[in-house]
């Protein structure tokens, strides 16, 4: 089992549970689920026919239960819901960490949630308002309000005390996070620290009062960032009033940054938006509805680049082979102004180009841009010249090579940043729609540079 991969566990796992459930043998496939991992498990189930999921899933004890209903996917959660008894869903549902639990909510319909709000206890169903309260995509919606804060004025063995009774109760325990009697954050503490010091020692003594700490509206992608730039585990969330009332832990970014790649990959891909859900289990008709949109803009747009053609007949009709160099030029152009799209966007997400300004970032591959149509012009010069055996058709072709191979590493990085100033994502200035863009003015250019070179 050690040579193993995780992925290949997995499919073992589903494929013998898969064999077992349709034999009807319920003992043996409860007992292949006994030494398997929760998320494991997860994925197990979702390999599964759809009639098959709730009589896997009722196959785990509780505890396990409520693990491996935090690891599913969200389509896989609302169909259990549906499927399970009332008490079996209450019991899972109160017994999830609030974070997973609202999470969860987000993706069910009003009528259900209500329902299953309705079923929670007191305190569950009060952090869980509370988490649903604040606006999605924000630290306040992600985190968690089950946390261990200490007082000043505790030495290290009371602290320590505080911490075994209430460790059960919060989902992180490496930091330590100190408030006034107002709730208000005042310092933080390392697990570490704490049992390494003598059981006499304060934890004012001890405690580091300069926190890195995000507030209850930060956007989710600006927490990730912290956690990552500082390898934290876990951050605190505040209110206004610098009351402490959660944190958001490593576990909680990396779905974040799953998901925000996710959509980033989704749209630079030509303008597909996923809206959270699972792209491969979402019906066919809302996926062409999404994608349609999209396209017709892009087939609206490339109707321009047929015109010019059409405009420019009289061009056409005296040197017939300048047709025959349209797609490499316009091919090109638009590959270069993806490259240029893709990294200004990265950059962007990275923050790696922070400390540059965008004329900076526009200028530099400009140059980029001029370079590499340098290159690329003056090979395509010999290929047009070793085909025609015609020396003006040559120059034209690779002089327009490298005027649109600078407009397209131009509008490639600058369209971006004009995105983010209109307050839009730069991620959908995605390939396309800069192929299409440089199509159209690259059509342009070759045809008014053939003018001038060929003198007609």
């Amino acid at each position: 089992m050690q040579n193993i991969s995780r992925r290949e566990l997995s499919d073992l796992v589903r494929t013998q549970l898969q064999m077992l459930l349709e034999a009807g043998d319920l003992q043996a496939a409860k007992a292949i689920l006994v030494p398997v991992q929760p998320a494991d498990i997860a994925d197990a189930i979702e390999g599964l026919p759809e009639k098959m999921h709730a009589l896997a899933f009722r196959l785990l004890s509780k505890d396990e239960a409520i693990e491996v209903y935090e690891h599913l996917d969200y389509s896989i959660q609302e169909l259990l819901i549906e499927e399970l008894r009332s008490q079996e869903i209450h019991d899972i549902v109160d017994k999830m960490s609030p974070d997973d639990r609202a999470r969860l909510f987000d993706e069910l319909p009003a009528k259900v949630v209500n329902r299953l709000l309705e079923q929670l206890s007191p305190a569950e169903r009060e952090f869980t308002s509370l988490l649903l309260g604040y606006e999605s995509g924000t630290a306040g919606r992600i985190m968690t309000p089950e946390l261990i804060s200490l007082k000043e004025n505790l030495t290290i063995a009371q602290a320590l005390e505080r911490i075994r009774r209430l460790a059960n109760a919060s989902e992180m325990i490496y930091y330590l996070y100190i408030t006034d009697e107002a709730r208000c954050l005042t310092g933080m503490l390392s697990l570490r620290d704490l049992v390494t010091s003598q059981p006499e020692r304060r934890i004012s003594d001890m405690m580091t009062r300069d926190v890195v700490f995000v507030y209850t509206d930060t956007d989710q992608e600006e927490v990730a960032r912290l956690i990552q730039r500082y390898d934290f585990l876990a951050v605190p969330v505040v209110d206004r009033e610098q009351r402490l009332v959660g944190i958001v832990t490593v576990d909680d970014v990396i779905d974040i940054l799953q998901e925000e790649t996710t959509e980033d990959i989704y749209a630079l891909g030509g303008g597909v938006q996923s809206g959270g859900d699972n792209y491969f289990q979402t019906d066919l008709l809302t996926v062409a509805r999404k994608r349609v949109v999209w396209l017709f803009v892009l087939l609206f747009t490339n109707t321009i680049t047929g015109t010019i053609i059409k405009s420019q007949e009289d061009i056409l009709s005296q040197v017939v082979v300048l047709t025959a160099f349209i797609p490499l030029l316009t091919g090109t152009g638009g590959n270069v102004g993806a490259q240029s799209s893709t990294v200004v966007i990265r950059g962007m997400n990275t923050e790696e180009i922070r400390s540059m300004g965008s004329l900076q970032v526009i200028g530099r591959e400009a140059i980029a841009g001029a370079l590499l149509g340098t290159m690329l012009g003056a090979i395509a010069t010999v290929w047009a010249y070793f085909l025609q055996n015609n020396l003006s058709v040559a120059i034209a072709v690779g002089s327009s090579l490298v005027a649109i191979s600078i407009l397209a590493s131009i509008s490639g990085s600058a369209l971006p940043f004009l995105f983010r100033l209109l307050r839009l994502d730069p991620a959908l200035m995605s390939a396309p729609f800069i192929t299409t863009a440089v199509d159209v003015a690259g059509v342009l250019i070759y045809f008014n540079l053939a003018r001038v070179i060929l003198k007609i």
